[in-house]
């Protein structure tokens, strides 16, 4: 994969990840705005209701005992006309003549007694007679005004209370009387609480309330135990106006547990959205995680066919070379030389197919049709196996491998050929790293039921990251454009895979430019 088109790739998947939290970010606080909007508008609602069944509740107490008095015996009212109106219309081309006349009188109740804190001067309780008459001659009206002589051709008479003037004065007698009573004569506390509570409930706002009566910024009796001024979370509405419009009295309604309760309305749409966000992160983790190894991968199999393409290229050209030395004339009559260079291809072609048996035997191993029978043997005696088939190796290369054989159990239940060819592996690891002449040390020894085998070299080292891959298949350590280190990343991930086919543990110590160290552990048997 193109280094470019990974990075903008990996970048266009964060920013897509960003954008959708962000998006769920500014819908929660939108979402949270719009509720505390619609909260605020309800509850509004709510203390303008309380605030108008106050004092409709109030007005209504007032009504009924004026009614019980109006209603008593010995109550005679006085009768006096207010007013009289006359109206006269008359339509000159038809000779229509609409006459109207509205006499409106009153009846006075005047009382003392126990309702009122002060000498009253009573109510007045008013009705009205209403002529209508239509003439549709011209002389109704004369010199000397309207002709009673002249019958009119339409006559409507009505008469009644008058309920609009009769409320009027009601409503001033109940304001001025009001008024002159304390706060806690006219609202108790609990029927206040009562109403709001049935408002608050109506208007789906269910939660905790605390409330107050307030009296020209002081507060009254008339409050909750729990009440407090929150700026954003207490409204208030005047209530019990006087007539002249003075609004001495303020209700004011607190919310203390405001911010839960619109979380609560938000919290089922809000756990789904956070549900999804995480499963968007899980899949957007597990797909960068999958292109990083992707990526990982494309890079290891680079390297691996770029080193088998050395490791093959280098004997395919010997072979080539000993082909074409043996055909040389004065060559093919050297029986000698031909016999060396017959070896030189014996021994190229040996490596090459070596080669191919190690990519083959991981595979099987991944596919579990490598059949590995185990047997009781000694693991030392395996080592120093081992060590016999990379003399010749050591030798060129003038090294030495020293033993600390110190284990006093030795019995281990193993595939003698396999387990030879992970020690035979590490050991060449340990040859081919040491940029100097190689020393080698093999230790054993027991730890409880176990035996510890480590080996140990003094060449190149490792880096952390390289310590955590080792053993990964085709992993190798870059060392850019540089073979001068043969290999193909398959030699440990098969030491690995054998080990812990054997119930055994292997791990590296290692620090770079001072070696390292492999160490393999394997349970014992009796």
């Amino acid at each position: 994969m193109n280094k470019l088109f990974f990075k903008f790739l990996v970048l266009l998947m964060s920013l897509s990840l960003i954008g959708i939290i962000l998006v769920q970010v500014y819908w929660f606080n939108t979402s949270f705005k719009n509720n505390d909007e619609q909260f605020k508008y309800h509850v509004t609602q709510v203390i303008d209701n309380v605030a108008d069944k106050l004092e409709k509740q109030e007005e209504y107490s007032f009504y009924e005992k004026i009614n019980r008095i109006k209603d008593s015996a010995g109550k005679i009212p006085e009768k006096s006309d207010l007013f009289e109106i006359l109206f006269v219309q008359r339509n000159t081309k038809t000779n229509k003549t609409i006459i109207y006349k509205n006499s409106i009188t009153s009846e006075k109740y005047d009382f003392n007694g126990s309702l009122f804190n002060k000498k009253n001067d009573g109510f007045k309780s008013f009705s009205s007679k209403r002529l209508t008459e239509v003439y549709n001659s011209n002389n109704v009206i004369d010199n000397s005004g309207l002709n009673k002589s002249v019958m009119p051709d339409l006559k409507d008479y009505k008469d009644g209370t008058l309920d609009v003037l009769n409320k009027v004065q009601l409503q001033i007698s109940y304001k001025d009387y009001a008024s002159t009573l304390s706060i806690d004569e006219r609202i108790s506390k609990e029927k206040l609480r009562n109403l709001l509570k049935k408002e608050l409930v109506d208007h789906g706002v269910n939660t905790k309330f605390e409330f107050a009566i307030f009296n020209k910024g002081s507060q009254t009796k008339i409050k909750s135990e729990g009440f407090s001024i929150d700026e954003d979370a207490t409204y208030s509405v005047p209530i019990l106006a006087d007539n002249e419009g003075n609004e001495k009295y303020k209700l004011w309604v607190t919310f203390p547990n405001k911010k839960k309760f619109l979380l609560s309305e938000l919290v089922s749409i809000t756990i789904l959205s956070i549900v999804f966000t995480l499963i968007i992160l899980v899949a957007y983790s597990s797909a960068l995680n999958q292109l990083i190894r992707q990526r990982q991968i494309s890079e290891i199999k680079t390297d691996f066919i770029n080193n088998m393409t050395h490791e093959f290229k280098t004997p395919i050209a010997t072979i080539n070379l000993a082909l074409d030395a043996i055909k040389n004339p004065k060559i093919i009559e050297d029986k000698e030389k031909v016999f060396r260079y017959l070896q030189m291809i014996r021994d190229e072609n040996k490596r090459m197919h070596a080669q191919v048996e190690n990519v083959l035997r991981i595979s099987k191993l991944e596919k579990k049709e490598l059949d590995i029978e185990k047997g009781s043997s000694n693991v030392e005696e395996v080592i120093y196996d081992a060590i016999e088939h990379v003399n010749l190796i050591l030798q060129d290369r003038q090294g030495e491998i020293n033993n600390h054989f110190e284990a006093a159990r030795t019995t281990v239940l193993i595939n003698e050929v396999h387990f030879t060819n992970v020690i035979v592996n590490i050991l060449e690891n340990a040859i081919k790293y040491s940029p100097e002449t190689p020393k080698i040390d093999i230790y054993t020894e027991n730890i409880k039921d176990m035996i510890l085998i480590k080996v140990k070299d003094q060449g190149l080292g490792m880096s952390k990251v390289a310590q955590k891959r080792v053993f990964e298949k085709f992993y190798r350590e870059h060392t850019g454009d540089l073979h001068n280190v043969k290999g193909h990343g398959l030699g440990l991930s098969y030491v690995k895979r054998i080990v812990e086919d054997h119930n055994g543990q292997v791990y590296v110590e290692s620090e770079k430019g001072k070696g390292s160290t492999f160490i393999i552990k394997l349970p014992l048997i009796n």
